[in-house]
């Protein structure tokens, strides 16, 4: 089964948190992992912010080895139908949406993802 990194999982393992010890076994090979491209956006926007750009490419340049999904309409309809659903805003909604296209398991370390089936939450460990 394939998987879907949300930006919050991307974030805590790029930046070795306290977290990354539980999310490294979710994460799989690069030919294993779906990546939208609103979380290459989210990710390398954030990497800019709060890293250098250097890094920023490198993610980049990894999620290009794995199976990139755009936004296309059937995904942004499905998007709609789960953010009036699961109460979920626009983006988070893109990428749980995207994973259920794929007949993906989404792994995230948002909250409000929590008890939404195929989705595995792991919660932030505070350092």
């Amino acid at each position: 089964m394939k998987t879907v990194i949300d930006s919050s999982a991307w974030i805590e393992w790029l930046t070795g948190s306290a977290t990354t010890p539980v999310l490294v076994p979710l994460i799989p090979a690069a030919e294993q992992t779906i990546v939208p491209t609103i979380v290459q956006y989210e990710v390398v926007k954030w990497l800019r912010r709060e890293a250098d750009e250097e890094r920023a490419d490198a993610f980049l340049a990894y999620t290009m080895q794995c199976e990139v999904m755009d936004l296309n309409t059937e995904i942004a309809m499905l998007a709609v139908t789960i953010s009036s659903g699961e109460g979920l805003a626009m983006a988070d909604a893109i990428v749980l949406a995207t994973a259920r296209k794929a007949d993906a398991t989404l792994v995230t370390c948002d909250a409000h993802f929590r008890d939404i089936e195929t989705v595995t939450y792991v919660a932030k460990i505070v350092d």
